[in-house]
C-alpha cells in the first residue's frame, strides 16, 4: 500500500451477513481479550427474529422456558406496543450460561450488531463469569440443561394431572417466587446418587410423614388447639424445623402437609429459577455499567485502529447515547436513575481517577488515585462488589455533581420534602450512603420469613415481615399472595409485620382476611 493511503475499514455500511459478523467478532475479541484482558465463557451467538426476541424476553429471558399464561400475556402486550411503534425491542438478550448465549435480533444493522456483540458477548459475559455473586449462587454449566429438564417435567405433569392443576401450582409458586431464594446461605450441592434417588426419597417421605404426622388431622369444623406458647417445647420445634426460614418456597416444598410429590418438584423448579436470577437483582448497575463501558471502549479502539468506519461509529454512538440517557427528575420520561447511565459514569470515573486524579480524588480514593492500572481496578470492582457496596465504595463527588444528584428526605407525616444532602463534603458522604441504601436488597424486596408452625397442633403457618424503614406491604397484593401460600400449605397462613428497629407489631393479616393493628 502506498504511503499515506487510507486503509478501508473492515466494518462499514449497514448490511451484514454471517461472514461479516465473523470478521467483526474477531476484531472485537482482539480488543476485549488482548487489550482489556477480559475473562469470558465461550460464546454462542444466535441471530433471531423480532417475534422470537419478543417471545424470549416475555419468558423472563430464558430459552426453552416452560409454558405459562403470564408469559403469553406479556408477549401480547409487548407485541401490541411494538407493532404500534410505542416501544422498541431489546437489542439483545444474553444468558448466564457456559457457553454464554447471546441472542442478536436479525433486524439490527451491522453497526448495531457490533455494539451488541461487544456489549453482551464480552461485557456481560465477563461479569457473569467473574462476579462473586454469580460465582456463589448460580451454576452456569447446568443452567440450560436444568431449564430444559423443567420444561419437559412440567409438560409431563400436564399430561398426567391436567393443565389446570399444573397451572394452579405454577400460579402460586410464581406469586411467592421473590421469596423463594436463599439470600444468606447456600444449600449443599447434592451428590449424583442423591439426585438420582430424589424421586424415591420424596415418595418415602410422603408415606412416612402421612402415617406419623397427618393421620390425626382434625375434620373440617373441629376446634383446633390454640397456638403453642414460646416455651422450651416450642423452641425445640422451631429448631427441628430450622426456623426461621428465609426461603418460603423451600419450606413449603419440604414441609407442606398437602402437596403431592410432583407438586413439590414444581416448587423446586420455581425456586431454582428464582435463585438463578437472584444475583442479577443486586448487580443491575454494575452489570450494565460493565457491559456499557466495555462496548464503549471496544468500539472506540476499533475506530482508532481503522477497523470501524466513521459512518458505523456515528451510528453506534447514537445508540450508545440512547442507552445512557438520563432524564431529569422533572422530565415526564423520568423513571428513576438509569442503571446504564450511573454504572457507565462510575466506570469511566474509575478510569479517570486511576490516570488523572484531582486533589479531591486523592482524598476520597487514596488507594486507587493515580495508580494508573485502571483495568485491574475495574476488574477487581466487577469481581468483588454488588450495587450497594460498589456505590458506597466508588461513587465520587465528581459523578454526583455531573449527574446533579441530591438527597431528599421523605417523612410520611410531613407535608413537605426536606433536602437532606447537598454538594459539600458532608453532603457527598450522606448522599453516597443514601444512594447505596436504595440498592440494598432490604429496600428492594420485603424480608418475609417462616417463624413458626406446630405440625402436631393447629398447623397454622406463621410468617413474619421484618418491616424496613416503616414501609408495610400493600394490603391488596399481600392478601392475594397469602391466598396462594394458603393453597400450597393447605391450612391457615398468618402474617405479622414487625418493625425491624423497635420490634413492635405494626399489622397482622391472614389467608382468611386482614386484621390491622395500630
Amino acid at each position: 500500500m502506498a504511503a499515506g493511503a487510507a486503509r478501508k475499514p473492515l466494518i462499514e455500511g449497514t448490511d451484514w451477513n454471517f461472514e461479516t459478523l465473523e470478521r467483526a467478532y474477531r476484531a472485537i475479541a482482539e480488543v476485549a481479550l488482548g487489550d482489556l484482558g477480559l475473562d469470558i465463557y465461550p460464546n454462542q451467538i444466535e441471530v433471531i427474529s423480532a417475534e422470537q426476541m419478543l417471545d424470549a424476553y416475555s419468558s423472563i429471558g430464558m430459552p426453552l422456558m416452560y409454558p405459562h399464561w403470564s408469559f403469553g400475556k406479556r408477549f401480547l402486550e409487548e407485541e401490541k406496543l411494538y407493532r404500534k411503534g410505542y416501544t422498541g425491542l431489546a437489542y439483545e438478550i444474553v444468558i448466564n450460561s457456559d457457553p454464554c448465549i447471546s441472542y442478536n435480533m436479525e433486524q439490527n444493522n451491522l453497526p448495531l450488531q457490533v455494539l451488541v456483540m461487544a456489549h453482551a458477548a464480552f461485557g456481560h459475559n465477563h461479569f457473569f463469569k467473574n462476579n462473586c455473586l454469580f460465582r456463589q449462587w448460580t451454576d452456569a454449566e447446568a443452567a440450560l440443561g436444568y431449564v430444559e429438564f423443567a420444561k419437559r417435567y412440567i409438560a409431563d405433569c400436564e399430561e398426567r394431572h391436567g393443565a389446570v392443576a399444573v397451572e394452579a401450582i405454577l400460579d402460586a409458586a410464581h406469586a411467592v417466587m421473590d421469596h423463594g431464594v436463599f439470600r444468606y446461605r447456600r444449600p449443599p450441592e447434592p451428590s449424583e446418587a442423591d439426585t438420582k434417588a430424589r424421586d424415591e426419597d420424596r415418595r418415602e417421605y410422603e408415606q412416612r410423614t402421612f402415617s406419623d404426622l397427618w393421620r390425626t388431622l382434625p375434620r373440617r369444623g373441629e376446634r383446633r388447639r390454640p397456638p403453642a406458647k414460646d416455651d422450651a417445647k416450642g423452641r425445640e420445634r422451631r429448631r427441628s424445623l430450622k426456623l426461621p426460614e428465609e426461603n418460603l418456597l423451600y419450606f413449603l416444598e419440604k414441609n407442606s402437609p398437602v402437596l403431592e410429590p410432583w407438586q413439590r418438584e414444581i416448587l423446586r423448579i420455581a425456586r431454582n429459577i428464582a435463585q438463578y436470577f437472584y444475583p442479577q437483582k443486586q448487580t443491575k448497575v454494575m452489570n450494565e455499567g460493565c457491559a456499557t463501558f466495555v462496548h464503549h471502549y471496544i468500539v472506540n479502539a476499533l475506530y482508532e485502529r481503522g477497523v470501524l468506519g466513521e459512518g458505523a461509529m456515528l451510528e453506534i454512538l447514537h445508540h450508545h447515547a440512547n442507552v445512557i440517557f438520563q432524564p431529569a427528575y422533572d422530565d415526564p420520561r423520568y423513571r428513576g436513575i438509569n442503571p446504564y447511565a450511573l454504572g457507565f459514569a462510575m466506570m469511566q470515573d474509575i478510569r479517570r481517577i486511576s490516570t488523572e486524579p484531582t486533589r479531591e480524588d486523592e482524598r476520597w480514593f487514596p488507594d486507587i488515585a493515580g495508580g494508573g492500572d485502571w483495568r485491574a481496578t475495574l476488574k477487581h470492582a466487577w469481581a468483588n462488589f454488588r450495587d450497594d457496596s460498589f456505590i458506597q465504595q466508588y461513587l465520587s463527588p465528581q459523578v454526583m455533581r455531573k449527574m446533579r444528584l441530591f438527597s431528599v428526605l421523605d417523612v410520611a407525616d410531613d407535608t413537605h420534602y426536606t433536602v437532606s444532602a447537598i454538594h459539600d463534603e458532608q453532603g457527598y458522604r450522606k448522599l453516597r450512603s443514601a444512594l447505596a441504601r436504595a440498592y440494598e436488597l432490604g429496600a428492594i424486596e420485603p424480608d418475609i420469613q417462616v417463624v413458626d408452625v406446630d405440625l402436631k397442633g393447629d398447623r397454622v403457618l406463621r410468617l413474619q415481615h421484618n418491616v424496613y424503614n416503616g414501609v408495610p406491604l400493600a394490603a391488596k397484593s399481600r392478601d392475594q399472595v397469602l391466598k396462594h401460600v394458603h393453597a400450597l400449605w393447605g391450612y391457615d397462613v398468618r402474617l405479622s409485620g414487625v418493625d425491624r428497629e423497635s420490634g413492635r407489631t405494626l399489622y397482622e393479616a391472614s389467608s382468611a382476611g386482614p386484621a390491622s393493628r395500630d
